[in-house]
């Protein structure tokens, strides 16, 4: 039987247990990515373990999200993190060198590596042939003093690709495809691999694209093959060395699979307010536009913006819209600005803004009231923009460029305009925004620790009998920004979690924080797919913080069902969903002999003020119950 490319790499890295999907099993971790809205915490984590070098052949942190200093709390961060990274042996990536996943990507990315970030999206570098992992935090510090990361086997879904683009079609669209057939919850526990020879005339940047969006999928990772484009990549970037060719078998068996005619799409548009919730834009119609922003880990790479800056040459943007661009890497935009493509953008009124995240996240550039915001980002979560009743439209690059001239969406697929192939180029490379690590140590450099930096709160074991009250209880997708707001606002204060989890679930119950203060211990009630979205562990953390010991739902995202266990609070599947409509806001539940009830294929949860019993599915492996017992990750590894 023949091994999918996922299962090789997975293999050739297995430390513990089993390659059997269901199973739980530790891999080897090659190289992690940290950026600064989850990195300090990560590095907080990272001193708590009391180690001198990281494990790891290559760990990086990257400065990229909190760039808006208007204060001190983020320089603070930053200055804090680069302390850290000095003491033991981790690369800094300084504020204005780019996003961390199209930095990793020219910069240290391999094929056949493993690679574990912070940061949902971290799987853009399975358009490497990379074995590229999102994770909680926590997670993340463990990987980097320890070399190792549990994970529970995925299946694997082969996505095979036939045909080629047509012009005016491009990445974007392919994974918005996607997300219409699969769904925001449809790749949970699975890792997506890409097959058939429709991915040779995708180009590296492209298949990253569809890796990083995979992401909203909530697949653990997305994969693509190394070929020949993968060869082609690396040298422009000047590490034709680091290229290995790594296919799946030929043979290879997969859980599910799915075919796509690339010839067959059109320019699609993800709606308001979920990325799966896709059509045709000619079937959407021509909406008026008000803000146009391109750039973020999606869709940020120097084709991108060569196509951006074609299709911007000579013409103007609309006197209605706004539109910012933001290039992924300072290697990218020093490109742009020596091949005049820079001017080409500027010339037509765009607003060139930092080599950030920027918007994508919130921070800065939020639409007008009620505006219509179209954006090659990846998420367009309800208020995730910093505008509460904006609507946001996710698009590729070209419908972006073109919508901004028209001042409408625009379906530009019948014009007679022929995009040009953006030709291969080999890029200079300027290590002036990296520091490294060298003739330092964890003696020689001490820790930096502003005033805005927090302890991050600390579970106690599960007790015997777990008293639980609820104190919120909520629909369907809640997503970590729903959790955990990330805006301009509240980024700063990141590494403070007592004023954060002052703001949680604030856009779903303002009255959230307040009511836990009032109670000892906290339970929510969740619908299906609850916690998608980022890796924040602040979504964890926060309502920890506040005494939130119970999460009862329908169903878990991965990564944040992970963040909750490392916090030692209890994340309980519904074995009959129906219960979920029998229990309301206050309800007072019990759980007896908590610990001893682990080892149960269910656990009885008693509801006092209801007066009935609802089962609870115990789907948890021996590390997971460990750790709950422990009252978390942090309080399990010391006690061992």
């Amino acid at each position: 039987m023949g091994k999918t490319l996922a299962y090789k790499i997975l293999e050739n890295h297995l430390v513990k247990g089993e390659l059997i999907a269901g199973n739980e099993i530790q891999i080897k971790i090659d190289q992690t990515l940290t950026q600064d809205s989850t990195g300090t915490m990560v590095y907080l984590q990272l001193e708590a373990m009391d180690i001198d070098k990281v494990k790891t052949e290559l760990s990086v942190a990257y400065i990229d999200h909190n760039t808006l200093q208007t204060g001190f709390e983020n320089a603070d961060d930053h200055a804090f993190i680069k302390s850290v990274a000095k003491r033991h042996g981790i690369l800094f990536s300084k504020p204005g060198n780019g996003i961390c996943h199209q930095l990793h990507l020219e910069n240290y990315g391999k094929p056949g590596k493993t690679l574990l970030g912070s940061d949902s999206h971290t799987p853009t570098g399975g358009g490497l042939g990379m074995i590229a992992i999102g994770a909680g935090g926590l997670d993340v510090a463990v990987a980097m003093a320890q070399g190792i990361y549990s994970v529970v086997v995925p299946k694997v879904i082969k996505i095979n690709l036939t045909g080629k683009l047509r012009p005016w079609v491009s990445a974007k669209d392919v994974i918005l495809e996607i997300l219409r057939i699969l769904s925001v919850k449809g790749g949970v526990g699975k890792i997506v691999e890409y097959t058939g020879d429709g991915i040779e005339s995708l180009s590296v940047t492209d298949r990253a694209t569809i890796t990083n969006m995979g992401a909203e999928l909530g697949a653990t990772t997305s994969i693509f093959p190394s070929d020949e484009r993968t060869r082609e990549y690396l040298a422009s970037q000047g590490r034709e060395n680091d290229y290995i060719p790594i296919a799946a078998d030929k043979d290879a068996i997969y859980d599910e699979e799915i075919n796509i005619d690339l010839s067959s799409l059109s320019p699609m548009a993800a709606k308001p307010h979920s990325p799966d919730n896709v059509d045709t834009v000619e079937n959407i119609g021509k909406i008026k536009v008000n803000q146009v922003a391109i750039g973020s880990c999606t869709n940020s790479s120097y084709s991108d913006l060569m196509k951006v800056a074609n299709i911007l040459d000579g013409k103007s943007i609309h006197q209605d819209v706004s539109l910012v661009v933001s290039p992924g890497s300072s290697t990218i935009l020093k490109q742009l600005a020596k091949n005049g493509a820079l001017a080409k953008m500027i010339s037509a009124g765009a607003r060139i803004i930092e080599n950030a995240c920027g918007p994508c996240i919130g921070m800065g550039q939020s639409p007008e009231s009620g505006a219509v915001s179209l954006r090659t980002f990846n998420r367009n979560f309800k208020g995730r923009s910093g505008t509460l009743d904006a609507n946001v439209y996710l698009v590729s690059p070209e419908t972006a460029a073109i919508s901004a001239i028209t001042g409408y969406l625009t379906n530009n697929l019948d014009s007679s305009d022929i995009l040009d192939d953006i030709d291969n180029i080999i890029f200079e490379k300027n290590d002036n925004f990296v520091i490294y690590p060298e003739g330092t140590n964890k003696k020689n450099t001490p820790v930096v620790m502003g005033p805005n930096i927090k302890p991050f709160p600390r579970n106690n074991s599960l007790p015997d009998q777990l008293k639980i009250t609820v104190g919120l209880y909520t629909g369907d997708n809640i997503t970590t920004d729903d959790i955990m707001p990330s805006d301009s606002r509240l980024l700063p204060y990141r590494s403070n979690i007592p004023y954060l989890a002052n703001y949680c679930f604030e856009k779903i119950d303002g009255d959230f924080a307040n009511r836990c203060k009032e109670i000892d211990s906290v339970a929510i009630i969740g619908g299906e797919n609850y916690g998608q979205g980022s890796s924040r562990e602040h979504a964890a953390l926060a309502p920890l913080q506040l005494g939130v010991k119970a999460v009862i739902a329908k169903s878990f995202a991965r990564i944040h069902r992970s963040n909750l266990i490392n916090s030692g609070i209890l994340p309980l599947t519904f074995k009959d969903i129906t219960d979920y409509e029998q229990i309301e806001l206050l309800d007072k539940l019990i759980i007896n002999n908590a610990v001893n009830q682990l080892n149960n294929d269910y656990i009885e949860i008693e509801n006092i003020t209801k007066g009935f019993s609802l089962l609870a599915k115990n789907d948890f492996s021996d590390l997971e119950k460990n750790m709950l017992i422990a009252g978390g990750k942090i309080n399990y590894i010391k006690s061992l």
